[in-house]
């Protein structure tokens, strides 16, 4: 029998990648949703405010989120940092766009990505997010 989603104070479902993923993770992303429920009402800019506080603090690494190195704590891509909600500019999916070069290549070598060794930064990224997409829909299969 399958177990319920986990749920906030709010009763909203936590995002399975969430419920994966380290306890400090999934009360960065519950206190904020929930704090953004209170502010813009139940929904996707509740969600879209709760991902962007836990992209601040946590990366996403395969179909769940990991606390980001220490001291390299703030916006994962050039997107987060504008705080430009309504923008259609795509965001890095969770993948710490920010990080060093060879920080994306530990996290792309962890992922299995083949390649990896000869891509450049922008390439890792993409790579990396295309990981984390399969890895999270196999999770959820």
């Amino acid at each position: 029998m399958a177990s319920s989603p986990k749920k906030t104070d709010k009763g909203s479902d936590i995002p399975s990648t969430i419920q994966r993923s380290g306890r400090k993770a999934q009360e960065t992303w519950s206190k904020t949703h929930d704090s953004a429920v209170d502010s813009y009402g139940e929904g996707e800019r509740a969600h879209r405010t709760a991902f962007s506080a836990l992209k601040h603090t946590h990366e996403k690494v395969g179909d769940h989120w990991e606390p980001k190195e220490k001291g390299k704590k703030g916006p994962s891509d050039e997107q987060a940092a504008t705080g430009n909600r309504d923008s259609d500019k795509p965001t890095a999916g969770g993948v710490d766009a920010n990080a060093s070069k060879k920080h994306l290549q530990e996290v792309a070598r962890k992922l299995d990505v083949k390649g990896r060794s000869k891509m450049d930064k922008s390439e890792l990224v993409d790579a990396i997010q295309k990981a984390n997409d399969r890895a999270t829909a196999k999770a959820r299969a």
